[in-house]
This record gives structure tokens, sequence and C-alpha cells, in this order.
């Protein structure tokens, strides 16, 4: 009731031509007589908005800590836009014509692509419906705007000739693992096997709590976006692999409950997982991106080519919709492609 009466209090001072601080008393064909004071929309500070929308976001609706950085990065890169480049500093000031500023901006920077921009503007909207719901702007500005397209791209994934060899590496581990240090070799063996068999994504692999590895079994929870439990079966191979890693396991000062450590103990973090992943396929694959990501794609992609269901893919993946696991159909579709230009006698 609150949220209605405050919007209804904007449009009907908009109307008015009411300006800040103005006070006035309703009696428009109604037995209803209301005193208040009009405090302004425009009082209310991009900064004070954001915020608010972060906490909404962290504590309301628990979305993981990456995605709350996410939104806090874009957000944050608009409201410099706003301020520096049109002098706009309060939520109700930012028209429709300063939104299409903005995304214009981010058109001209060569460091953003397609899907980039899609995200930035995609994170204002959400920041928008917010403060549209709560009452705090009349209407929300980008409602018009046109993201731009994004170009088909098929996820890149490891061949399983290309995944035979992490078999061999493992054989010829003292040898491939030369370069690294003891520790960072056995994490290294250990997040590559768990990323390929279970097709978790980097985040869930730091967090994975040793009290959710069910060894009796085979299986272990993960925590997903938007903090959703999931079980994820495990082989008996990987669990002896982890039984293994945590006898030897170092320990820090400050104690968590996190599996993979670093050499002193402490929990890994995004960018060591993401260089000792791309230091393993550098010897295992020529493409371009080897990324921890490349190992879900290839574990998804795999297990649609051997005939897994779509749907138990997607929930083994934690998507929230079989649209984002359906992409990994195409590459099922180019391999048949390929098959039957091999095979068949009129291709």
């Amino acid at each position: 009731m609150e949220r209605t009466w405050r919007i209804f209090t904007v449009l009907l001072l908009k109307e008015k031509g009411l300006g800040q601080g103005s006070t006035h008393r309703i009696d428009e064909q109604s037995n209803f007589h209301f005193d208040f004071f009009y405090f302004s929309l425009c009082n209310m500070e991009i900064t004070t908005c954001i915020e608010q929308f972060l906490n909404y976001v962290q504590y309301e609706k628990r979305y993981s800590q990456h995605t709350a950085v996410s939104y806090r990065t874009d957000l944050l890169q608009a409201q410099v836009f706003f301020e520096k480049e049109m002098e706009i500093f309060h939520i109700e000031e930012i028209t429709s014509v300063a939104a299409r500023s903005w995304m214009a901006s981010l058109k001209n920077d060569e460091d953003d692509s397609a899907r980039t921009i899609r995200r930035k503007i995609s994170a204002l909207k959400s920041f928008f419906r917010f403060h549209l719901r709560e009452g705090n702007v009349a209407a929300t500005p980008l409602s018009s705007l046109i993201l731009p397209k994004l170009n088909k791209r098929l996820p890149s994934f490891l061949t399983e000739k290309e995944t035979e060899k992490f078999q061999e590496a493992k054989e010829n581990e003292t040898e491939t693992s030369s370069n690294i240090k003891p520790w960072d070799a056995r994490n290294q063996n250990l997040i590559i096997k768990i990323l390929y068999e279970t097709g978790m994504r980097r985040d869930e692999l730091i967090h994975i709590d040793i009290l959710n590895i069910d060894k009796i079994n085979g299986q272990l929870k993960v925590l997903g976006k938007g903090n959703k439990e999931r079980i994820l079966p495990i082989s008996n191979d990987l669990i002896s692999e982890i039984e293994s890693y945590i006898k030897e396991r170092p320990t820090s000062e400050n104690p968590h409950p996190y599996l993979l450590v670093l050499a002193n103990g402490k929990e890994l973090y995004p960018k060591y997982v993401y260089n000792i992943v791309r230091q393993y396929l550098n010897g295992i694959t020529s493409l371009q991106k080897k990324s921890p990501h490349l190992l879900r794609h290839t574990f998804a992609t795999q297990l649609l080519n051997n005939g897994a269901d779509l749907n138990a893919v997607k929930e083994l993946l934690g998507h929230a919709s079989l649209a984002a696991t359906q992409v990994y159909t195409h590459n099922t579709i180019e391999k048949l492609k390929s098959v039957f230009k091999q095979a068949h006698p009129k291709a």
C-alpha cells in the first residue's frame, strides 16, 4: 500500500507541476483529504540508490558475491558517466535520452563487446525495476532501449581425444608439472578432475565444503547461482583422489571448511584457478580460450553427444532454464553433420 501511495504521489505532483518541498491538499472529486509533505525524488542521489539496490541483491535475493560485484561495477560505471558527462546526480533525472547516451558511449568503447554492453544495460534495467517497485521512480527510462544484437556463438569444448590426454598427463605428472610448485601441481590435478567430471562452475569449485562430500553415496553438494544447492554424482576414483588430498591438505591460522587450499592453507581465489587450469590446458589443446568454463562446456557437450537426457544435463549444470542448456545441442548437431558428411555417399 505504501509503495502504491508513493507512486501515486509522484504521478499526481508531476501532473500538478509541483516542485520540491511543496505541500498540497488532495481533493480531486473524492471524499478523501490528505495532507502531506512532498519529498522530492530528485533528492535521492544515485549513490544512495545503488547501495539500496546492492543490499537488496545481496541480502534479499542472496545472489552470489560475484554477481553482486558485477552489478556494483556496472552501476558505478554508469554513475560516473551520468555525473561527469551529463551532470546528473539524482535518480529521477536519468531520462531515456541520458540512458541512450550512456549506451552510445559503451558502443564507442572498443573494449566492450555486444555481450558486455547487454550485461551492463541489463544491470541498469534491474536497478530501475527495483526502484520502480519501491516507488522511488515513476517510470524506467530504459523501457524503449534496444539492446545490441549478439552473434550466435557456440561454446568451445575439448574433443574426446583431447580429454583422453588427461590420463596421459596424470601418468606423466612429474614431467608435466616440473614448472610449478609441488602443491600447485597437486591442486592442478584435482581441480582439472573435479571440473571435468562434474561440470561445476569455478566459484562452486572454490567453495566445495568438505562436510558436503558424501563418500558413501558417491556425491557432493554444491552451492550454485542464487544460493541454489544441487547434488552432483562423483566417481570412486575421484573420491579416492579427494581422500588422499584431504590427508595432505595444509591448514591455515584461520581455518575454513573448503576442500581446496593454497600451500599456506588459505582458500583458493578465482585468478589462481584460472591460471592453473590454463597452464594445464596449454599442453592439451590449441583452443585460444582455456578457462575453467571450457571444462564445463566439455562436460555438457560430451554428455549430450553420448545420449544423455537434456533435462538431466540441465540439472547437473544447475541451469535455471532449459534454454541455457540447449546451446550445447548445437554442438551435438554439428557432430552429426560431420559424421554424415564423412560417411554418407550422397553427402
